[in-house]
């Protein structure tokens, strides 16, 4: 991870495919486009590896999370579970919608803890979106579990789980659907792009809709001819960012293999540092292995180990101070600074964001690091590293 870390010929030649035919547009132009229609191959290779019926291709992660919520029929006032822990496109394509965040605690998977959902669930509430953290699942089957019993949407954000699995079955085939994220330093990227999953029908057809202002793509070749039964919005992918994302989906088993080979390395070395605990990961198999998150006693620790490993020129992130990342930086919603007025305010009884306290996820991630690995590293590049952890820890 990064798959920019592996561009080549293969990259080349699938953009190539597209500028030769000088049609950038995913829709239509038959007669010109010599039978490439990338974002359509794309799709139908994310359905061969994660094994779900339908697959949609959007402009990002973040339109395709808010696609997902329009395709599920969340909007005004909904109540959606989030974790605190994630990136801020997934509280922001709740906002959007109209919907209101609500933080449930996290676990030592980094994710959700289904133990503690209940404890936020209320009447207003419609749907719980675990977010796979760092490459890794949640404990995605006994939040299902918890979604079944309350009749509650389960929308799975595994925008930075692609490739990963649980019991042998992909994040993102869950629930009702599942998002993912191909930005430009993303496990496969396609600079900018997002995709959406789902084995429900409706649910596929609402999305395709939506993402391109309601077209049901049933007129042909003649474009104008397509009906519109919902009003949707412009999240289209181009084919130049589906021929990358395509060539860059064909490597996916190279690239997870990569990461896991170079994970297990380090943490093997890391394994007899007393100090150290591992992320709970519900199954090891199905780990894409894009970070190595670890814990240590203390929040004082940690933070001295952030620096120490920094100055060894190991840089890791720090998530509990990260701005994008946790919960305790993101003045901008406990503020609710925004541009215009927002559809929620219109909701009221809005959650108290600025005294929101999330004490367990807090004393997790006030103890937490996470080690990016990456696809570029030699053997000499791991054992220098090694060396430099090594190091950092007797600091």
């Amino acid at each position: 991870m990064p798959g920019f870390e592996i561009f080549g010929d293969e990259e080349k030649k699938e953009v190539m495919d597209v500028l030769e035919t000088g049609v950038l547009f995913r829709y239509g132009f038959e007669g010109v486009r010599n039978g490439h229609f990338k974002a359509l191959e794309f799709e139908k290779k994310l359905c061969e590896i994660t094994g779900a019926r339908y697959g949609h291709l959007c402009s990002s992660g973040t339109a395709s999370l808010s696609t997902a919520l329009a395709a599920c029929g969340i909007g005004a006032g909904d109540e959606v579970v989030v974790p605190p822990f994630t990136f801020v496109a997934t509280f922001e394509a709740i906002i959007n919608a109209g919907a209101i965040p609500v933080f449930s605690e996290i676990d030592e998977t980094l994710c959700l803890d289904p133990d503690r959902l209940e404890d936020v669930i209320t009447s207003k509430t419609r749907a719980v979106v675990p977010v796979h953290m760092c490459g890794a699942m949640a404990r995605i089957d006994e939040i299902k579990m918890v979604c079944d019993k309350k009749g509650l949407i389960l929308l799975e954000d595994a925008c930075q789980s692609l490739g990963a699995s649980f019991q042998g079955k992909a994040l993102g085939t869950f629930g009702a659907a599942g998002c993912f994220s191909f930005d430009a330093v993303k496990t496969i990227t396609c600079g900018e792009g997002g995709g959406i999953i789902t084995d429900n029908q409706d649910i596929y057809a609402k999305a395709d809709q939506f993402s391109d202002h309601g077209h049901d793509h049933l007129g042909g070749s003649d474009r104008g001819a397509d009906d519109h039964p919902i009003m949707g919005t412009n999240y289209r992918i181009s084919e130049l960012n589906a021929a990358v994302g395509l060539a860059q989906l064909n490597k996916l088993n190279r690239i997870i293999d990569t990461q896991k080979k170079n994970k297990r390395a380090i943490k093997d070395a890391m394994a007899d540092i007393e100090e150290v605990s591992f992320r709970h990961i519900p199954d090891a198999k199905g780990d894409s292995a894009s970070f190595l998150s670890f814990f240590l006693p203390t929040e004082e620790r940690a933070r001295q180990i952030a620096k120490n490993l920094s100055d060894n020129k190991i840089g890791c992130p720090y998530w509990y101070d990260n701005n994008w990342h946790y919960y305790k930086r993101w003045d901008h919603l406990k503020e609710m600074k925004r541009s215009a007025r927002l559809a929620i305010e219109l909701a009221g009884n809005l959650p108290d964001y600025k005294n929101t306290v999330l004490e367990k996820s807090d004393n997790i991630m006030k103890r937490t690091i996470s080690m990016q690995i990456m696809l570029s590293w030699s053997n000499n590049d791991i054992e220098k590293r090694i060396q430099a952890i090594m190091k950092s820890f007797k600091g």
